[in-house]
């Protein structure tokens, strides 16, 4: 079977929003304060050290078997997005998945086509170990990123050049136009490797296929989106929305 190339994902992208993630299911249910106990990560482990790929194409961070999991739907190249990076991520992470109660997975949902779709593939590129690392990163730098991002946007040579080239070489021209190439390559990603993850055809369309079900089977419409326990929370975009959700979970 066939799945979306990068043009036809920026068609899907036009269906998709930044910052109206949530809505279509209820909120978690409530449990007291505190109810759901602490699980000690083994011998000379750390939480949220214990990083891996998951079925989904995601990657999740922290206790496998925590009973409160955290999936969210996320842009790279979102502003709202960069938000909850920029400020939630260091406190679920310290706060919440540290203590075994949490586990929290990040997929990548593409709104914003050629762009986000470089900065997920190099994103990933450094396997699980990097991962949510180099994502916060990209948040706390994503300022500097959306207005590269706006002036490649604006030259037309360029539009001109990518238009009907493969996903992979889109992938390259813009991973190089948005400077991504040269972010990962201080982070340990030699130049073979993001050359090699940016020309994997296999993870564009596992990508792609994750972007397609999340839409199609989670009625995933905006980033961020997050669910917890499988529940789709509404209008939660915020890490303030977030952390109360958690609390109401009981963590």
């Amino acid at each position: 079977m066939r799945y979306l190339a990068i043009p036809a994902l920026a068609a899907l992208g036009l269906l998709a929003a930044c910052g109206s993630g949530g809505g279509g299911n209820d909120s978690a249910p409530t449990a007291p304060a505190n109810s759901v106990a602490a699980v000690k990560a083994p011998a000379g482990q750390d939480w949220t050290q214990v990083v891996s790929r998951t079925p989904e194409g995601g990657f999740v961070m922290g206790n496998p078997d925590a009973p409160l999991k955290l999936v969210e739907y996320g842009s790279r190249t979102c502003p709202t997005c960069g938000a909850f990076g920029q400020t939630g991520q260091r406190p679920l992470e310290e706060n919440y998945v540290r203590t075994g109660k949490v586990s929290y997975e990040f997929r990548d949902f593409m709104v914003h086509g050629p762009p986000d779709f470089a900065a997920s593939l190099l994103g990933r590129c450094a396997g699980p170990g990097p991962f949510f690392p180099i994502l916060e990163q990209m948040y706390l730098d994503q300022p500097k990123f959306l207005d590269t991002q706006m002036k490649v946007a604006q030259d037309q040579a360029f539009l001109q050049r990518t238009a009907n080239m493969t996903p992979a070489q889109i992938a390259n021209a813009w991973g190089d136009a948005m400077g991504y190439v040269d972010f990962v390559k201080q982070r340990g990603v030699t130049e073979a490797q993001a050359r090699a993850c940016l020309n994997d055809t296999k993870e564009i369309e596992a990508l792609t296929k994750m972007m397609q079900d999340a839409s199609d089977k989670q009625g995933v419409t905006g980033t961020p989106t997050f669910f917890l326990n499988g529940r789709k929370l509404d209008n939660v975009v915020t890490w303030q929305g977030i952390e109360a959700a958690l609390k109401n979970a009981g963590a």
